[in-house]
Formats: structure tokens, C-alpha cells, sequence
């Protein structure tokens, strides 16, 4: 098996790798009518992405948008002042999608990639959430707010005394694995109740510290003199980190507390700044082109070893019969299955994990979804 999922023709590329996958019986794989073996029936409803005067006349029916299935990622670059929520609503709507999710929020005042899943991509969603994120961000020294950023009240106000040699040490005891005490302005939920409804409520109630992974801190920038000094942070770090409660707590290291005046996401997982789109750019696009922004749903398989299976035991997988092969033990594998047109890449089927030989579906794409991605490439 190899490492990377098949390209896909003239979508967008999975994560940079041109790797194949191998057939089941180690070579070429046959090639399927179409559809027939593994996809059960026409799809329903709209399929074909629409473009032009088509486009137009069918987005709108009786002055109301006509949702479509819509399959695949779009790297948004979220703008300042929407929440994550927002921001995908707002993406749904132009795409006239019918389901969409997104793989980890970011703060109203956090800007940056906010990768969003349509359709079957929201299958994998979840496989995302664990992926490390990379941040850049600033912290106002010598200032405390209630919320740990520019949108709580100031609470507290320090000199600010401290030399870059000591901020450069005391970054360097945020390294490696720390704990840190959820911020009582987060999402995070006691007792069913979401902290930040505690906080509007003047009520602060007990947390349990968490252990997060810092990979990489650096110092970007620096003004410790004048009336606003700084520090500028690019930070590298695991899932369930808060950017806040860390500038927040560096700051009350030094000394004189502080709190974070700008967030801006660079990176999640595979996916990077430089290949978001703007909810600008996208509403200026027409149709054609806000799809053409979209990636495979495959691309949140990074990390997968691959495997392609022939028609028939593509079918058999779909309907959550194991299969036995030549395979070695894996955790984590893309399945995909053969294509229905000459020189078409084989399809995403779902994910799986291999033992003893046997191939164990995971998530599966239902045959419409499978079927509607094969149109949408046609």
C-alpha cells in the first residue's frame, strides 16, 4: 500500500502527492461500468455542477435558492469579526450546498484557514479535528482583560520590566508538553452547559487543567518600551490548544500579564495560508469557479495508506463485508475503487483498517455520493 491517495485527474491535487494506489491483486485494476458493482442506482435530485445563464436559471425557483449535493473541501481564509459557524453558512450559501461542516473553530476576532467540508467530506470531518495547528499571533504586555483578548474588559494593569533575554527564556519553559487551564470564554462544556455561558453569566466554575503539545515557539517580534509593548508568536502546537490562555499565561510569566490583540491560523494539518480563498474572492466567482475551488474529499485522508479494490469486492466493501488480500496491518487506510471512464482516477470509497489480513470498512460513502462525485468529474 502506499502513503498517499490516487490524483485525481483535473481536481485539485491531494496534498501535493502524485503516489498511486495499488489494485488488490497488485496491478491494474479493472475498470467497471458505470457505477455497476459498487454504486446502486441513479443519483437523486441535481447532480452536474451548473454554469452560466443554466446556472442562473436554476439557483433560483420561485425567489428561493435550490440546494444541490455538493461534495468535496474548501480552504476558507475566515475573515475578522465572523465566527466559524458564519463563515460556513456563508460558503454553503454561495455553493448552494446542502450539507457542510467545518473541522475546528476559530474565534470571531482569529482569522485564517478554516478548512470546510460539503457532503461526504463531512464524513471525515472528525479525522481532522486531531491534526496539529500553527498560529501567528501578538500579546499586548502590561495589560489583563476578563477574556484574555482585546474583547474582554481590562482587568488589570502591570509595568511592563523585563529584558528580551528573559522573554526568550521564559519561552523556552513553554516547550514540549504543558498544562493548561481551559479559559472560562471557550466552548468547552461542564455538566452540558458550554463554559462561555457560565462566563456571561458572572459565574466561574471549576477546571480541570489539560496536557497540550507545544512543537515550535518562536519570537517574531518584540517592543518591550513605549505604550504598547508586544510580542509577536508564530506557535506550532497539538489539538484542544488555547492561543489565549498561552499568551496569556507567557505574559504572566514575564511579569506583567497581557492578553492576545491578534490570532491569525497559518496552518491546519496539510492545509496552509497561501491556499485559502477569501469569502470575498468567492462571492466575486461564478459558479464554475466556486467549485473549481473545491478539493477532493479524499485530501482529509492525509496519512492514509491507500488501496484500490476491482468492481466486485469494491461493491462487497461498500456494503460492509470485510475482505481478505495480501495487506499488511494498518490503522488507517483510504479505500478507493475503480473508474467508470478511461483515464479517470480510481474513486474514494471510504476508510477502512487492515488486520490479519482482513480489510474492516470504517466510514463509507453512501453509492449516490459516489455516484454524484463521477458525474461532477464527467
Amino acid at each position: 500500500m502506499s502513503t498517499a491517495g490516487p490524483p485525481q485527474g483535473a481536481r485539485a491535487p491531494l496534498g501535493g502527492s502524485d503516489a498511486h494506489a495499488m489494485s488488490e491483486r497488485g496491478g491494474t485494476i479493472a475498470h467497471a461500468p458505470r457505477t455497476r458493482g459498487y454504486a446502486a442506482g441513479p443519483s437523486q435530485g441535481e447532480t452536474h455542477p451548473l454554469g452560466g445563464q443554466r446556472a442562473a436559471q436554476a439557483a433560483q425557483r420561485g425567489g428561493k435558492i435550490v440546494r444541490r449535493p455538493v461534495h468535496g473541501v474548501l480552504l476558507l481564509d475566515k475573515p475578522l469579526g465572523l465566527s466559524s459557524n458564519q463563515a460556513l453558512q456563508k460558503a454553503k450559501w454561495l455553493l448552494r450546498a446542502e450539507k457542510a461542516g467545518h473541522t475546528g473553530t476559530l474565534d470571531p476576532l482569529a482569522t485564517g484557514v478554516l478548512p470546510i467540508c460539503f457532503g461526504a467530506a463531512t464524513k471525515f470531518s472528525q479525522l481532522h479535528l486531531d491534526a496539529d495547528k500553527t498560529y501567528e499571533t501578538t500579546v499586548r504586555l502590561g495589560v489583563r482583560t476578563s477574556t484574555a483578548d482585546a474583547e474582554g474588559e481590562i482587568i488589570a494593569t502591570r509595568p511592563v520590566d523585563c529584558t528580551p533575554g528573559q522573554v526568550v527564556e521564559v519561552l523556552d519553559r513553554f516547550m514540549g508538553t504543558i498544562r493548561q487551564v481551559p479559559p472560562m470564554h471557550s466552548a468547552l462544556k461542564k455538566d452540558g452547559k458550554a463554559l462561555y455561558e457560565y462566563a456571561r453569566e458572572g459565574e466561574t466554575v471549576e477546571r480541570e487543567p489539560r496536557e497540550v503539545l507545544i512543537h515550535e515557539l518562536e519570537l517574531l517580534d518584540v517592543q518591550l518600551q513605549g505604550d504598547t509593548p508586544f510580542l509577536s508568536l508564530r506557535v506550532k502546537c497539538s489539538k484542544g490548544t488555547y492561543i489565549r490562555t498561552l499568551g496569556e499565561d507567557i505574559a504572566e510569566a514575564l511579569g506583567c500579564g497581557g492578553h492576545l490583540v491578534a490570532l491569525r491560523r497559518i496552518a491546519t494539518g496539510p492545509f496552509e495560508e497561501p491556499d485559502c480563498v477569501t469569502l470575498a474572492a468567492l462571492e466575486a466567482m461564478d459558479e464554475v469557479q466556486r467549485l473549481r475551488q473545491l478539493r477532493p474529499v479524499e485530501v482529509l485522508l492525509d496519512g492514509h495508506e491507500s488501496l484500490t479494490l476491482d468492481g466486485e469486492n469494491a461493491g462487497r466493501f461498500l456494503s460492509g463485508l470485510r475482505r481478505r488480500g495480501r495487506w499488511h496491518d494498518s490503522e488507517r487506510v483510504a479505500v478507493y475503487g475503480p473508474s467508470t471512464s478511461s483515464g479517470q482516477a480510481p474513486v474514494i470509497l471510504g476508510t477502512a483498517h487492515v488486520k490479519a489480513g482482513e480489510l474492516i470498512p470504517g466510514r463509507l460513502l453512501s453509492p449516490i455520493e459516489i455516484q454524484q462525485i463521477l458525474e461532477s468529474l464527467s
